[in-house]
C-alpha cells in the first residue's frame, strides 16, 4: 500500500492533465483508498473501483508461483474488466516511481502502429534467456522477453482481436508441460508474443528502469535526465542491489516524506468539474464571516483532513459472543511512547487515530516496525490523519478512530491513560451482564492519575485503594478541573461491589464504555477544552444510562503540557472562543432535544 501511495504522490506531483485512475482493489484496500481520494480532494482527478473478489475466479484456474498471488495475473482481465467504451489505459504495477509527467508515456500511444496493440519495455534480465541457473526453464518469450509493470493498452483493438479468447489459449496449452507461473501475467504476455510478436511496439527502456537483482538497468541511463519510470521489481524492493541504488532510494523517499497537501493545487489553464465535496466545502466556508474573531475556529470545523486508514497491517477475528470491546484513542507525535505501554495492558482490539505530518507518519511507520511490542499486535488500527490548520482537531480523532472499529461496543479512553490490567475481559464480562445490546447504557471506568513517571502500576483494587490512601494516586484531575469526574462518586466506589447508577451534572466528562451506533463527538471543538465534556452532555440527552464499574480503573500517566492547553493557559481570545462555542452547542442541543436540554443551560448557569 505505502509503494501505490507514493506512486499517487509521484503522479500528481509531475502532472500537468486532469487524471483517471481505475483501481482493481479488494474491499478493505478499496475503503482505504476511496476515504484518502474523498478527503484529499484533489482537483481534476477522477477514481473508478473494481471488485478484485470478483475477478479472482477469471484467473484463479492458473497456477502461479509469483510473490503478488493473484493480483498479478487480473491485469490479463482488463480487456473484460474496463468499461467497454474506454479505449486506451496504461497498466502500472504499484511498485513504480514516475520521474516525468505521465502525459509523455501517453503520448507514445500515437506512435503504434498496424496491429501494435502493447507497449512494452524489453526485460532487463536475463530470466527469459534460461541461462540463470542450472536446469532453469522459462516460459516461452521473445528474446529477453518484455516486463509488464508498464504497460500500453489499446484496449478497443485487443478486444477486437479476442484478446480473452487469445491468452486463455495460450495459458492452458503452455501450463499442460510448465505446471504453473512463476512471474504470473508476464509469463502468459510473453507467451502470447512469443506466437504473435506483432502485438508489440516496444517501448525505451528507461520507461521501465527495473530494479530487481542481475538485471542491465544500468544500460537504459546515463544521469538523471534520462529516468522516466523506476520499477522496484524486487521482493526485496528497497534493498535491491543496484550499482545507483541509493539515489534512487533517497528519490524514493523524499517523495514519502512530501507534503500531500501542497497537491491540491489547481491545474493551470484546466477547467475541470467542481468536485460536489469541493462545492459544498466552498459553499459552507463562504458563509462564514472572516472578521469574526473566532473565525479561525470556525472554519476549522470544516477542513478536510487527509485521512490514510489502517496505515499499518490489521487482522481482527470476531467473536463468537458479540461482546468484544474496542479501545479507541487518539494521539500525535509526542504521545508515541505511550502505544507499547498500552498495548502490554490492553490485549483487545485498538481503533488509534495519529495526527500527523507526512513525514512525522514516515518516523512513526519506523518506530513501530522497530517495536517488537507493535509488531506482534496485528488488531492495531493505525489510522493517520494528516496535520491541517491551526488546531489540533481532537474530536474529529476521535471519529475517525470511532468509526474504523470491528467491535460491537468501544471504550473511548485517552491515550495518556493506562488501563488497569485485565480491564478488557472484565469489560467484555460487563457488556453482557448489563445488557448494554438492549439497553441505553455508557458504563464509566473511574479514572485516576499519577504524578510519577516511575509508577508500580496497582494490580488490584486492593492496591489501588492503598495508594490513593498514601498520595500515590489522585483521582483523575482532583487538584484542577474536579466537577469533570466527581458525578463518579469516588467515595461509593472505593466499597462497591456491583455496578451503580450515577446522574450527569455540569461538566461531567467521564470515560466510558458505550455500543458502536453511539453519537459522534462534536467536531466545533478543537484543540483543549470540552470536547469530551459535549459529548457525554449529548449521551444524557439521549437518555444514555450512566453507569459506574466498580471493578474497574484506568491511570492517567504524567506528561509535558500539549500546546493546545498552554494556548488555552495564555490567550484570553481562545477562551473567549471557546465559552461563544459551547453557548452555541448549547443552543443546538435546545434545538435537537427541546424542553428536556433546558437543564443544561441551568445547570451551566449554576456551575
Amino acid at each position: 500500500m505505502i509503494f501505490l501511495l507514493l506512486a499517487f504522490i509521484v503522479f500528481l506531483f509531475h502532472r500537468r492533465n486532469p487524471l483517471h485512475f481505475h483501481l482493481i482493489a479488494d474491499a478493505i484496500a478499496k475503503q482505504i483508498l476511496a476515504t484518502l481520494f474523498q478527503t484529499w480532494m484533489v482537483p481534476a482527478v477522477r477514481i473508478n473501483f473494481y471488485d478484485a473478489d470478483e475477478l479472482k475466479s477469471e484467473v484463479s484456474w492458473i497456477p502461479n508461483k509469483h510473490y503478488s498471488g493473484i493480483y498479478g495475473l487480473m491485469k490479463l482481465v482488463l480487456t473484460k474488466t474496463l468499461p467497454a467504451n474506454l479505449e486506451r489505459v496504461i497498466v502500472l504495477d504499484t511498485d513504480i516511481t514516475f520521474a516525468t509527467d505521465i502525459a509523455e508515456l501517453w503520448a507514445v500511444f500515437h506512435k503504434f502502429r498496424g496491429q501494435q496493440v502493447l507497449g512494452l519495455v524489453e526485460n532487463q534480465s536475463d530470466w527469459y534467456l534460461g541461462n540463470l541457473w542450472k536446469n532453469h526453464r522459462p516460459w516461452p518469450a521473445l528474446g529477453r522477453g518484455y516486463n509488464t509493470g508498464v504497460i500500453l493498452l489499446l484496449l478497443d483493438k485487443l478486444r477486437k482481436m479476442k484478446w480473452e479468447q487469445m491468452w486463455r489459449l495460450t495459458a492452458e496449452r503452455e501450463l499442460m508441460s510448465m505446471l504453473s507461473t512463476s512471474l504470473a501475467d508476464q509469463d502468459i504476455f510473453n507467451a502470447v508474443i512469443k506466437q504473435n510478436p506483432f502485438l508489440v511496439y516496444q517501448l525505451p527502456c528507461f520507461w521501465n528502469v527495473q530494479l530487481s537483482d542481475h538485471t542491465r538497468s544500468e544500460q537504459c541511463y546515463r544521469d538523471v535526465s534520462d529516468l522516466k519510470v523506476i520499477h522496484w521489481n524486487s521482493p526485496k524492493k528497497l534493498r535491491v542491489k543496484n550499482k545507483h541504488v541509493e539515489f534512487f532510494r533517497n528519490l524514493y523517499l523524499t517523495f514519502l516524506e512530501y507534503d500531500g497537501n501542497l497537491l491540491r493545487r489547481e491545474l493551470f489553464g484546466c477547467p475541470s468539474e467542481a468536485d460536489v465535496n469541493s462545492e459544498n466545502l466552498q459553499k459552507q466556508l463562504s458563509e462564514l464571516d472572516e472578521d469574526d474573531l473566532c473565525y479561525e475556529f470556525r472554519r476549522e470545523r470544516f477542513t478536510v483532513h487527509r485521512t490514510h486508514l489502517y496505515f499499518l497491517h490489521y487482522e481482527y477475528e470476531f467473536a463468537t459472543d458479540n461482546t468484544d470491546v474496542t479501545l479507541v484513542a487518539q494521539l500525535s507525535m509526542d504521545r508515541l511512547q505511550m502505544l507499547e505501554a498500552i498495548c502490554k495492558h490492553w490485549e483487545g482490539p485498538i481503533s488509534l487515530a495519529l495526527y500527523l505530518s507526512d513525514a512525522e507518519a514516515q518516523q512513526f511507520l519506523r518506530y513501530a516496525q522497530g517495536s517488537e511490542v507493535l509488531m506482534s499486535r496485528h488488531n492495531v488500527g493505525y489510522h493517520i490523519v494528516y496535520k491541517e490548520g491551526q488546531f489540533y482537531p481532537v474530536n474529529l480523532l476521535r471519529n475517525v478512530a470511532m468509526k474504523h472499529i470491528s467491535t460491537p461496543y468501544m471504550f473511548l479512553s485517552d491515550i495518556d491513560f493506562l488501563p488497569m490490567y485485565g480491564l478488557y475481559e472484565y469489560l467484555r464480562k460487563s457488556v453482557g451482564q448489563l445488557d448494554l445490546a438492549n439497553t441505553r447504557k455508557a458504563l464509566i471506568v473511574p479514572a485516576f492519575e499519577t504524578l510519577r513517571y516511575r509508577l508500580s502500576f496497582p494490580k488490584s483494587k486492593a492496591e489501588l485503594l492503598s495508594m490513593l490512601d498514601m498520595g500515590t494516586l489522585f483521582t483523575f484531575r482532583y487538584h484542577v478541573w474536579t466537577k469533570g469526574h466527581a458525578p463518579t462518586n469516588f467515595a461509593k466506589w472505593r466499597t462497591a461491589t456491583t455496578p451503580y447508577r450515577v446522574e450527569w451534572e455540569a461538566d461531567f466528562e467521564p470515560y466510558v464504555v458505550v455500543r458502536q451506533d453511539c453519537p459522534e463527538y462534536d467536531r466545533r471543538f478543537v484543540g483543549f477544552g470540552w470536547n469530551k465534556v459535549a459529548h457525554i452532555m449529548e449521551l444524557d440527552a439521549q437518555e444514555y444510562e450512566f453507569t459506574v464499574l466498580p471493578n474497574a480503573y484506568m491511570i492517567h500517566m504524567p506528561h509535558a503540557p500539549s500546546f493546545d492547553i498552554t494556548k488555552f493557559r495564555s490567550n484570553k481570545q481562545y477562551r473567549i472562543c471557546l465559552k461563544t462555542l459551547k453557548e452555541e452547542f448549547q443552543q443546538d442541543m435546545s434545538r435537537r432535544y427541546g424542553f428536556a436540554a433546558l437543564k443544561y443551560l441551568t445547570a451551566e448557569n449554576n456551575s
